[in-house]
């Protein structure tokens, strides 16, 4: 049975390319390397993220409540229709995040979103977690919103803090073409020379890693793939309209905006 199942804390911080190739060589000093990146330097992570037609699923999420929760389909690269991918729930609560998942094949789990129906049962997923997942696609009536990919470099130390440390690099993201089969392409969410650092930890983060951010001068921010994406979308939107209409000060109170 494919399950996981994880509860832990996450910081993000924004680092430059610099800060990134200085923690590069301090951190195997204390962690290893991901399986995936021992044979690469990154790996690609691809997701589609589920919304609702009026985006209520990020929309509460921007708004910082005490609770959230997200829908999406993960794959590591660009699967076939008979690849092995993951759907997740996504949920934090006060600070503390847990997340859910369970194994399919890529057409398997596309049909069980479009459908809301659950997939024959075999070996590799788990039950209990698509159950919840039928209950939110039932709930909300989700339907894919966004395509969003990064290159990850990660390392871990599963000491008592279960400590893991994850670099995201050439994040895009798209809202057409909303499969992962299509493979990687979109709009960059960050400027070249920068990156996304997540720490996540079962709870404090180990004294030396506080301090090695300290002597860099990292510092943690409130930061949201989806969300960024989803802001980005708003202020194209901004944009496009104003070129719609054009500002006619002589008609203020009558209606001042007119067709461009």
């Amino acid at each position: 049975m494919a399950i996981e199942v994880f509860n832990r804390y996450e910081q993000k911080y924004m680092i430059s390319a610099k800060k990134y190739s200085m923690l590069q060589n301090t951190l195997p000093d204390y962690m290893e390397l991901d399986a995936y990146n021992r044979q690469h330097e990154t790996y690609s992570i691809t997701n589609i993220y589920y919304d609702t037609k009026d985006s209520q699923l990020i929309r509460n999420s921007l708004s910082k409540p005490v609770y959230k929760e997200k829908l999406r389909l993960r794959a590591y690269g660009r699967p076939q229709a008979d690849s092995k991918v993951y759907l997740e729930i996504k949920k934090k609560f006060k600070g503390l995040v847990n997340k859910r998942r369970s194994s399919l094949k890529l057409d398997e789990a596309c049909k069980f979103v479009e459908t809301g129906e659950l997939p024959n049962f075999e070996s590799y997923m788990n039950i209990q977690v698509l159950c919840e997942i039928e209950y939110l696609l039932k709930l909300y009536n989700l339907s894919p919103a966004l395509f969003l990919s990064y290159d990850r470099r990660a390392y871990f130390n599963n000491d008592q803090y279960d400590l893991r440390v994850s670099f995201d690099t050439n994040i895009l993201s798209r809202r057409t073409d909303l499969k992962l089969e299509s493979g990687i392409y979109g709009n960059p969410l960050l400027e070249k020379d920068k990156c996304i650092m997540e720490i996540k930890a079962v709870g404090s983060m180990p004294v030396w890693l506080a301090h090695m951010l300290a002597e860099y001068k990292i510092y943690p921010i409130s930061y949201s793939k989806y969300g960024t994406a989803y802001n980005h979308t708003l202020a194209e939107q901004v944009i496009q309209d104003s070129r719609t209409f054009e500002f006619d000060p002589s008609r203020i109170g009558q209606g001042a905006l007119l067709p461009a």
